[in-house]
């Protein structure tokens, strides 16, 4: 492995080698800092300090210590540092230290993967086991065998779980675990800034339901959360727990020098603007990064890229026997082939791994030199945990950022700033959903029945009970409101969507093996779901072979296809209410309910990388409504445009739009609509309306509401900027046949957001 100046030659030839340099568009050198200590507590337990010291560690950094304090006061954190910054003793230390000064204390530990939990379990017994203590710890998941499930629940002082068990498999039957819920001291919740939209909502109100049973036991105990870096980390773990929380931001681990290059490969078609595959790219650059000794993690997006890299990168091993040298790394490996990569990457005998963002997290694989990302991963937060793998503690780190063909790839490309030197972005939850929220409610209902003066968490809910009980699943006897059927809520409801009307997803490709893989909202089934679709569970493709919409089940075999699918939907948007309302001489921007009527018409067939339309289909499923919350902006039409000229630049502004939302609210691309109507029923004018995915709402349009100016500025000066003729993937999407929806574009969003109103 080379050292850290033959890296600074390494990454000195690079920027010499005129073939290479000649697509390198920025470099950039973060300095590294210095280590930040603070003494052991006095109260800290020898047996812990006898454990840190067998592990190298005779003080602590400031930040573990701050946390050991809040924990001893009785205060809730929220610890937030970057990767390898020793985030776990921010917990491990206060848990451990309660249980040796009352034996009866308990704590629980949430982890959003099962793989997560698995590695802080072997991370927690080498810290019990060091010190010399008898102190149980177990997971507690799908795959916790029978006969331990009883010894963990009457035994465990330290259960590690995860939303999904915690939801489905503890609180419901909360009888059984009298012994954890009346000494809980503890509730940790690693990786806090992957609680957000949907999936974030649920976990809040899971907590919430958590917190009611604790109190219905007698205990109250203290949330520790850790986070990668955030905006809002305290007011995240603040909405997430419903409590108050202090906040630890000063990192006290010490960082090394790390060297950022931007890459953009070059362009192949000059009309489109379409530029060489990332793939092949980051093909090039590791396989020199490999040559040269450099240990180095290769992040892409899925399992499909992450096998095809591998696959890539052996063949400069073929000539070699039993060479494991170059592993991947994603979901679906068995539990101990992840183990054995990660012991690889620890102890050097690993050069290079391929990953998807599972790496990301907090699991310990040791030091590396250099990470490379395929890509925008779709937000700053989970950019920095990707770079953050490279150059652990002091030593010099280099990573290459390599963009594709696409509007915020491109967008980073040319403004690495906004990576390197921006804020991350907020992460939001919405748990007044009021479909989330009635779902929950009937969970806790179910659990513990509720009085005719109690409120759930801050929620003032006896008219929601009293329409339970008209639907006749509660029933008020005496001054409590009781469950009354046989149906068991929880089951009923997924923590990823939105909706009780699930789509259940059966993965048929060994027919005799069929499997449950997931499940989704009816809303967005029609356009992921639907016949033919390219579905992708965990980076693994499959094809949907029937959608029977009648039973609410997909069947989808696993494919390795160069595509991915794209439906389009005919929409009907009808405005419900009106909430909020600002408006100028050119243009109205409002923000209210939303139902939106749509139907599925076809579907396309979209290369990766490229972006060719390849293929196309129809879709044949009935028409489905949702109502949401949205935001929208109307204007005059401009002088001189017939309707026709309109229509394409909405449609190419409405692209445009769509690819930068991101930028501006931490969400997936599909999480959020846009569309275009050139006279809008509302109205009555030319109208973009943007609105959540989700029935409901989760709060994202409405966060957009105060930024459609910065949004449109943001996507006028891309569409400007970008190289192509008449319109591309990159800027207004993939034209059909001859239309230039570049022009008319860029004139529209460089009148909305505030150049030239007249718009020629």
């Amino acid at each position: 492995m080379r050292t850290n100046s033959n890296l600074q030659s390494f990454i000195d030839d690079l920027k010499q080698d005129p073939d290479f340099a000649a697509n390198v568009k920025h470099y950039k050198v973060t300095e590294g800092k210095d280590a930040t200590y603070a003494p052991f507590p006095d109260k800290l337990h020898a047996s812990l300090k006898e454990a840190l010291a067998s592990k190298g560690i005779h003080q602590l950094y400031s930040h573990q210590r701050e946390a050991f304090d809040f924990a001893q006061q009785g205060k809730s954190y929220t610890a937030v540092t970057p990767t390898a910054s020793g985030k776990s003793l921010c917990y491990h230390l206060p848990v451990l230290q309660s249980i040796l000064e009352n034996e009866a204390a308990r704590a629980l530990y949430l982890f959003p993967t099962k793989a997560l939990a698995q590695d802080q379990l072997a991370d927690l017994h080498e810290l019990i086991e060091a010190s010399g203590e008898s102190i149980l710890s177990y997971t507690y998941d799908g795959d916790t065998a029978p006969g331990l499930r009883t010894k963990v629940r009457k035994s465990g002082h330290i259960v590690l779980t995860n939303p999904d068990m915690l939801h489905s498999g503890i609180l419901p039957h909360h009888t059984k675990w009298v012994s954890l819920f009346e000494n809980l001291k503890y509730i940790v919740i690693d990786e806090l800034h992957t609680y957000k939209g949907v999936f974030g909502t649920h976990v809040a109100h899971v907590l919430r339901r958590l917190k009611r049973i604790c109190a219905y036991y007698g205990s109250n105990p203290v949330f520790i959360c850790t986070s990668a870096t955030i905006a809002n980390p305290q007011q995240l773990a603040e909405n997430l727990t419903n409590s108050s929380m202090e906040l630890i931001a000063e990192n006290g681990a010490p960082a090394g020098k790390k060297h950022f290059l931007f890459y953009n490969p070059p362009v192949v078609h000059e009309t489109f603007g379409i530029r060489r595959s990332a793939v092949l790219e980051v093909r090039d650059i590791a396989s020199r990064l490999y040559r040269e000794g450099v240990q180095t993690i290769i992040f892409a997006k899925s399992r499909v890229r992450v096998e095809m890299l591998v696959t890539y990168m052996k063949e400069l091993t073929k000539k070699k026997l039993m060479d494991e040298t170059i592993m991947g790394y994603r979901g679906g490996y068995l539990p101990s082939e992840r183990r054995k990569i990660e012991k690889g990457l620890r102890d050097g005998t690993i050069k290079t791994v391929v990953s998807t963002n599972a790496l990301e997290l907090g699991i310990d694989i040791g030091q590396l030199q250099a990470c490379v990302m395929t890509g925008y991963p779709g937000n700053i937060a989970s950019a920095l945990q990707q770079a953050g793998r490279a150059g652990r503690r002091q030593d010099d780190a280099l990573i290459i950022y390599v963009a594709q063909s696409m509007a915020l790839d491109q967008y980073i490309i040319e403004h690495p700033n906004y990576l390197l030197g921006g804020s991350p972005e907020e992460a939001h939850i919405h748990p007044d959903n009021i479909v989330i929220l009635m779902d929950h409610l009937r969970c806790a209902s179910f659990e513990l029945p509720f009085s005719k003066n109690d409120q759930y968490a801050e929620f003032d809910v006896q008219q929601l009970l009293e329409f339970l009980a008209s639907e006749g699943v509660l029933v008020l006897a005496g001054e409590h409101w009781h469950w009354m059927t046989e149906r068991f809520p929880a089951s009923e409801v997924s923590l990823r969507s939105a909706s009780q009307e699930n789509v259940v997803i059966i993965d048929k490709t060994r027919p005799k093996e069929t499997t449950v893989i997931g499940e989704m909202d009816r809303f967005s089934a029609m356009t992921l779901l639907h016949e033919e679709a390219i579905y992708l569970h965990q980076g693994t493709q499959f094809q949907v072979e029937m959608l029977d919409w009648e039973e609410k089940k997909a069947y989808v075999t696993e494919v390795d296809v160069d595509y991915f699918t794209d439906a389009n939907l005919a929409v009907e948007l009808k405005v419900i209410s009106e909430d909020k309302k600002h408006e100028d001489a050119f243009q109205t921007v409002a923000f209210g309910d939303l139902a939106v009527l749509a139907i599925p018409t076809i579907f396309k067939k979209i290369r990766f990388d490229s972006h060719d339309n390849i293929g196309s289909g129809p879709i044949h499923l009935p028409a489905e409504e949702l109502h949401t919350a949205s935001t929208w902006l109307s204007f005059d039409i401009p002088e001189g445009w017939t309707e026709a000229v309109l229509t394409d630049a909405m449609t190419g502004a409405a692209h445009a739009v769509q690819s930068f939302i991101p930028l501006f609210v931490q969400c997936d691309r599909t999480d959020i609509h846009v569309v275009p109507q050139v006279k809008a029923v509302h109205t009555g004018k030319p109208t973009f309306f943007i609105y959540d995915s989700y029935p409901g709402g989760i709060g994202l349009s409405e966060k957009m509401f105060d930024q459609w100016n910065a949004l449109l500025r943001q996507a006028a000066a891309h569409v400007n900027s970008c190289e192509c003729e008449a319109g591309c993937p990159i800027c207004t999407g993939p034209p059909e046949s001859d239309m230039n929806l570049k022009t008319g574009a860029a004139q529209l969003l460089k009148s909305l957001a505030g150049g030239d109103r007249r718009v020629v």
